[in-house]
């Protein structure tokens, strides 16, 4: 959530910065407008209250004086009732600012491309060799179909589209790629976490997910409780209403966890394959700093992101987002996209971005400067990386001609020392 200090003090930038969001003036002006109607009622509460409290002082001299205080008594009463009446009304418009204030978006870095779409998102760097197969290649579900590995017609009879099983070298591939994934990792200095896999709804609003994409999770009916989207919920709310102890910062998470997606409004797109599921494992990293230390951070996990690739031998590029791609909660997003060659371009297979302090502030998570004074810290998040899709590109980009895959050489010891995915 933004600072609404900020929208009252410096409205036209925070119009002008969100404005590349997407975000109509009128939001803003709506916000500002409740907002003053929140304070002026808060005055008038505040008024009448201290009237209260002067009358009740009169009639406490009036029986002391042993004087008729029945007029002052009646004044007071019909005050209380106005003051419960004034309360009532000021709960409601509280929670329409709050509300208001929560579906807008974080405002954007200065380094952010501005663009109203997802074109004209600035590509950063490039890495690896396209492959020469010197054949035509062949999409990673045909790959997977044809060894055995991957079985999307019984994931789609028992669960339904976008579901599959993962069998056999399959299973092993993904589970090798996820465990070097937490190894490497853990190397870099996060903290490998477990954790729930249901969160439930203060969770999801404290790290941005609610209450403007209900539509894009999976909730239980009659419990309050969602099957998360992604790891970032669990790890971030961590310490919601917490304040972190200074000398632990920065804090920095890593977990494996199934992300559940209902991908609404996703119909047509990547309906075959392993891009686009409703359920998929990722690795997920999370970090908690002090403000002067985020944007080094966000480049700090970029790189290990890439650096996970590069180990694997995958070519990719790192684009920063636009204005209006990146998620809601971030300031930035840096996007790793990997070589998939049956589509011939690159896909996103993680993103990094960096959230300052608008989760912090939706979920009240805290740390003391050096002045002892609480201030919010910053979240960042991204991926490292998302399994089935390094499973498509390793399938793709280490295909052989006759049909098998080789394997990675960083994966090969983490599948007992195999070195190729034959059909069994």
């Amino acid at each position: 959530m933004i600072d609404l200090k900020l929208v009252r003090n410096e409205t036209d930038f925070v119009k002008e910065k969100l404005a590349t969001r997407g975000v109509e003036a009128a939001e803003i002006d709506a916000l500002l407008a409740a907002d003053q109607k929140r304070r002026d009622l808060i005055v008038k509460s505040e008024t009448m209250k201290a009237s209260r409290n002067q009358v009740s002082d009169e009639i406490s001299q009036l029986k002391r004086n042993k004087e008729d205080a029945s007029d002052k008594i009646t004044q007071m009463k019909q005050v209380s009732a106005d003051i419960k009446a004034l309360d009532e009304q000021l709960t409601e418009v509280a929670d329409d600012v709050y509300d208001k204030a929560s579906r807008l978006p974080n405002i954007p870095n200065d380094n952010v491309p501005v663009g109203l779409t997802e074109d004209g998102s600035v590509e950063l760097r490039k890495w690896g060799e396209i492959p020469d197969f010197g054949f035509k290649p062949k999409s990673h579900w045909e790959i997977g179909e044809t060894l055995g590995i991957l079985d999307f017609e019984r994931g789609a009879k028992v669960s339904g589209s976008r579901f599959l099983y993962y069998i056999g070298q399959g299973a092993r591939l993904e589970r090798a790629l996820y465990n070097f994934f937490l190894d490497e990792n853990e190397k870099a200095g996060f903290t490998e976490v477990l954790p729930p896999y249901m969160v439930n709804s203060a969770s999801m609003f404290g790290t941005g997910q609610f209450p403007k994409f209900t539509e894009d999770v999976y909730s239980l009916k009659e419990a309050d409780e969602t099957l998360i989207p992604t790891a970032e919920v669990p790890l971030v709310n961590y310490y919601r209403d917490d304040v972190i102890d200074t000398d632990k910062l920065p804090v920095k998470f890593t977990a494996l966890t199934p992300a559940f997606r209902s991908e609404a409004g996703s119909a047509g797109r990547d309906t075959r394959g392993l891009i686009r599921l409703h359920q998929f494992n990722k690795v997920e990293m999370v970090q908690f700093t002090k403000p002067e230390q985020s944007w080094d951070a966000l480049e700090m996990m970029t790189n290990h992101a890439e650096d996970l690739l590069k180990k694997l031998g995958l070519a990719h590029h790192v684009i920063t987002l636009t204005t209006s791609d990146m998620s809601f909660t971030a300031a930035m997003t840096h996007d790793l996209e990997v070589w998939i060659p049956y589509q011939d371009k690159y896909r996103e297979i993680s993103s990094c971005s960096n959230c300052t302090d608008f989760q912090a502030r939706r979920s009240h998570i805290q740390y003391r400067d050096d002045n002892g004074k609480l201030q919010y810290v910053h979240t960042l998040n991204g991926s490292g990386l998302a399994v089935g899709r390094t499973v498509a590109a390793i399938l793709e980009n280490y295909q052989n001609e006759d049909g098998t895959v080789n394997i990675p050489d960083v994966l090969q010891p983490y599948m007992g020392g195999q070195t190729k995915i034959v059909k069994e």
